[in-house]
């Protein structure tokens, strides 16, 4: 397992994360993350920075394990306690492309399972 080079660059983005997180309960939220700071903290070279992360209730459903990338964002969520808070009963997912725009899209979690 690598250690957490991309922690630090998610810290920084966190204020505006948990903005975003926020408003995406109303609406579907996308903003452009700066590459040269995830290129700084390591090279991803051709594999790149794409992921998604599915949250439910503030835990990740599907498998981040390939992406150190999404990895350490979760991790940095999971240090925020104001973001774990939003998280409580929603779907979120979370997603950077190849354009490299960070998505977030929530959606409230239905009583009736």
């Amino acid at each position: 397992m690598e250690e957490r080079k991309y922690l630090t660059t998610w810290k920084r983005y966190m204020p505006v994360i948990r903005l975003h997180l926020k408003k995406s309960l109303t609406e579907d939220q996308q903003f452009k993350l700066n590459i040269t700071d995830f290129e700084s903290a390591g090279d991803r070279g051709k594999s790149g920075y794409t992921f998604n992360i599915n949250m439910e209730n503030g835990k990740v459903t599907n498998n981040i394990s390939g992406s150190a990338v999404a990895r350490d964002l979760f991790e940095a969520i999971k240090g925020d306690d104001a973001v774990k808070a939003m998280l409580l009963d929603k779907n979120v997912k979370i997603s950077v492309g190849k354009s490299f725009v960070l998505s977030i899209k929530t959606t409230h979690l239905s009583t009736y399972r």
